[in-house]
């Protein structure tokens, strides 16, 4: 026998209730079967068994608190009864503790995206690896391969969706694909099987047409192989966004009628709702499903529907956080007005040398090292606070988050150690991470630290805003739109200004209006006077 131990299930969770068990004393479980679901602080989290056996205890009871690094319940590995049976006799013990020691073991290889070999020895299972902390399952976005393709070593396979961002799965080695154990738009398990294959070295024989999988699987790929049997070429030479997808699969069009405008022939939300409008007698050749479609889904009674849409991915684990900041944090609102004539002149005139070194150089870098600099006098703003609100934890570097509208909805990526980087290294930083973030393909290592952020609404036109703090940080400010505004100068004129509103929301535990203030000013006397700030840098 051996215990399972409920694993890390989020980033700084130590406990979890148990909301419902899914199997009884006595079960026999098959691996990677869900067998509870706890509830942390953020999530309902459902719990797979480590291998195939049968459940000997239950540790808790429905409603219970249990542990991280606790055991959760008993198991007996299939096979192993004989052996626990036999647990009087010493020489037993030893025995079963090398065989624990090797279960233990196995989830290390599979969080390295290690393969698993079949029976046959000649098959291998592609393990799906740990894809970020906390993170226990993902959505097929697109498979980039189909069943019998040919692929190469760190070939990308397939595009995942997390609750926080798009990963891209690659191929851990060359060979032949055989079966592909999840469709488009259903759950993958971290740490179970995602597609099987033969390595090259093995795959001596030439690649069959078509080849035969284990029924108990093929009904499940069955749909997928069959809207991949035009080649995974045709399907490639098709950009669309996953959004853009969605739209066609709900109006039951197909991708390749649509024209795409973008570039590379990408298809657009735009092109989709123009094939929309297109009357049935000018379709073109092979669309009259896709038209006899469209007209049914247009016929008037269909203007009284709901459509309903869920919330997954990064839109419900925005929509959480949101609710938990909101709900937790008393925020306190400031707002002000910042004169940045200044700062659009030396702007442009170190914008030439910034492009010589291939460097876009925006007003975000600025903005960045003078926040820099004022936390550096007001270090509360650049704190976190502990799960008690009785410490308050002074961040040794700052890493700016800045909020970016992207196609699978909000990201806020940071620039780690602003207060060590130059402004071209800023600049530089900004732009990848921007890139990144509305390809929706930031790494974890970007989202994760962010210990202040910056939202610039101003880049969609408004003005003013009351941001809401994104958790575990104290403070966070919205950048309105610049505008020309007259303003009085030191003899009375009437001149002409760059001005940007500015909104900032602190947290109120720790952060009153009198601190949010000062930091204010002396950040805002950076920006008003950039030259100000090479007498701080170092």
């Amino acid at each position: 026998m051996s215990d399972f131990i409920l694993p890390d299930i989020g980033e700084g969770i130590v406990e979890c209730e148990l909301v419902k068990w899914l199997v009884s004393e006595g079960d026999m479980i098959e691996e990677d079967q869900p067998v509870a679901e706890v509830m942390t602080d953020k999530a309902l989290v459902e719990i797979p068994a480590p291998y195939k056996g049968r459940v000997t205890r239950l540790y808790h009871k429905e409603g219970d608190i249990a542990k991280v690094h606790a055991p959760l319940f008993e198991l007996v590995e299939e096979g192993g009864e004989q052996n626990s049976a036999s647990e009087t006799k010493p020489e037993a013990a030893p025995a079963k503790q090398d065989a624990t020691a090797a279960d233990d073991k196995q989830p290390e290889a599979e969080h390295q995206g290690e393969t698993v070999a079949h029976d046959d020895g000649e098959t291998e299972d592609f393990i799906l690896p740990d894809i970020g902390e906390g993170i226990v399952e993902c959505e097929v976005v697109e498979w980039r391969i189909a069943e019998g393709d040919e692929i190469e070593e760190d070939q990308p396979v397939v595009d995942v969706m997390t609750d926080k961002a798009m990963v891209e799965i690659t191929a851990p080695k060359a060979g032949r694909v055989t079966q592909l154990y999840y469709q488009k738009e259903t759950l993958a398990k971290v740490h179970s099987p995602l597609f099987a294959f033969i390595p090259r070295e093995r795959d001596d024989a030439p690649a069959p047409a078509a080849k035969q999988t284990a029924p108990s699987k093929s009904a499940e790929t069955a749909p997928a192989t069959a809207s991949k049997s035009t080649s995974s070429n045709d399907r490639q030479r098709i950009p669309a966004s996953p959004a853009v997808r969605r739209l066609v699969r709900e109006h039951e069009l197909t991708l390749a009628n649509i024209d795409g405008s973008g570039k590379d022939g990408r298809v657009l939300k735009a092109d989709v709702l123009a094939h929309l409008e297109k009357p049935a007698d000018t379709a073109k050749a092979g669309q009259s499903s896709d038209a006899t479609t469209t007209r049914s889904r247009r016929a008037p009674q269909q203007d009284h529907e709901v459509r309903v849409e869920p919330i997954r991915g990064m839109q419900a684990a925005m929509a959480k956080r949101m609710v938990q900041s909101a709900s937790t944090i008393p925020h306190f609102n400031f707002s002000e007005d910042i004169d940045v004539t200044d700062l659009l002149a030396l702007r442009q005139q170190l914008k030439p040398e910034a492009e010589a070194r291939n460097t876009r150089l925006t007003l975000m870098p600025f903005i960045m090292k003078a926040m820099a600099l004022a936390v550096q006098e007001f270090p509360i703003l650049n704190s976190r606070i502990n799960d008690d609100v009785t410490e308050i934890h002074y961040q040794p570097q700052c890493n700016i988050g800045m909020a970016v509208d992207s196609k699978i909805g909000l990201i806020v990526p940071n620039v780690k150690g602003v207060e060590q980087l130059t402004l071209l290294e800023v600049a530089d930083e900004v732009a990848r991470l921007t890139e990144a973030a509305r390809e929706g393909r930031v790494s974890q290592e970007d989202l994760k630290g962010g210990t202040i952020t910056i939202s610039n609404i101003g880049a969609l036109g408004g003005t003013y805003a009351a941001p809401i703090i994104n958790p575990p940080e104290v403070a966070i400010v919205a950048l309105g739109r610049t505008q020309k505004l007259p303003r009085f100068d030191a003899n009375g004129q009437v001149v002409e200004r760059a001005i940007m509103s500015i909104s900032w929301a602190g947290d109120h535990r720790i952060i009153d209006g009198g601190t949010i203030a000062r930091f204010n000013n002396l950040w805002k006397s950076y920006l008003e006077s950039p030259q100000s700030m090479l007498l701080h840098l170092s």
